[in-house]
């Protein structure tokens, strides 16, 4: 990267900062990496607690998904410490939804990608439905852990689905069914891979929950998701405690 390009991208984050750019002016930074998003955002939930003590985030349901429990209120955010919601947000037309990690102890920002939440959402529909016409059966496919299936689609009379991941935006990732009929992205193949390329295998102790890793290599969190642990030389879904 260039000398002038670093001095206009500084330029750029001062700016959205200090409250200078506007909605149609933030628009036009698109072509800025989700890291530098991440950085704007991550400075203003920064100030805002420092200020109020507080985090900027939107009420949830105590039953709400762990990745999903902190999503961040751009309301409380946009003025004195943003002049405008990130181009790639929700609340500007984008497909990422800002929440916030480790609430309790080192808030952190991250995103959460609204296309394979949505696709996760209307697949539990077509089980819900099945469900509901079939007695209380699941559309179960073959066993994959205990108290996990893949789904068998023919039941559901619908083509096998599959998300793009964000951690490879080459690769795919299937969906889970746990036996209460929940609907689940199943991220295995991407903690695979990371633990591969990384060669963690020696450094974990079976009880760690692997979703941490996706989290600490990348801004997305493992939405739509159960724990995984070590077990056998993969990564295996488990029931939340």
């Amino acid at each position: 990267m260039t000398r002038v390009l670093r001095a206009a991208m500084a330029l750029a984050i001062i700016a959205l900062l200090s409250g200078c750019l506007y909605p149609k002016d933030i628009r036009k930074e698109n072509q800025m990496a989700s890291g530098e998003f991440i950085v704007l955002v991550q400075n203003a939930v920064d100030q805002f607690k420092a200020k109020t003590g507080v985090l900027p985030i939107k009420n949830s349901e105590e039953t709400t998904p762990l990745y999903e429990k902190y999503p961040i209120d751009f309301k409380k955010l946009v003025g004195p410490y943003l002049s405008a919601a990130p181009a790639n947000s929700f609340e500007n037309g984008g497909s990422a939804s800002y929440v916030i990690v480790d609430a309790e102890t080192k808030p952190t920002v991250k995103m959460m990608d609204l296309a394979s939440f949505q696709q996760t959402v209307e697949l539990q529909k077509a089980v819900d439905d099945y469900k509901s016409k079939s007695g209380g059966q699941l559309p179960k496919g073959q066993a994959i852990a205990t108290g996990f299936s893949s789904i068998d689609y023919a039941k559901l009379n619908r083509k096998p689905a599959e998300v793009n991941s964000m951690y490879s935006p080459q690769f795919k990732l299937p969906f889970l069914l746990h036996d209460s009929g929940q609907v689940a992205i199943d991220y295995a193949p991407e903690m695979m891979r990371l633990i591969d390329k990384k060669k963690l295998q020696g450094s974990l102790n079976g009880t760690q929950d692997l979703r941490e890793l996706l989290l600490r290599e990348s801004y997305y969190v493992p939405a739509r998701s159960f724990p995984y642990v070590w077990r056998d030389g993969q990564p295996v879904p488990i029931t939340a405690p």
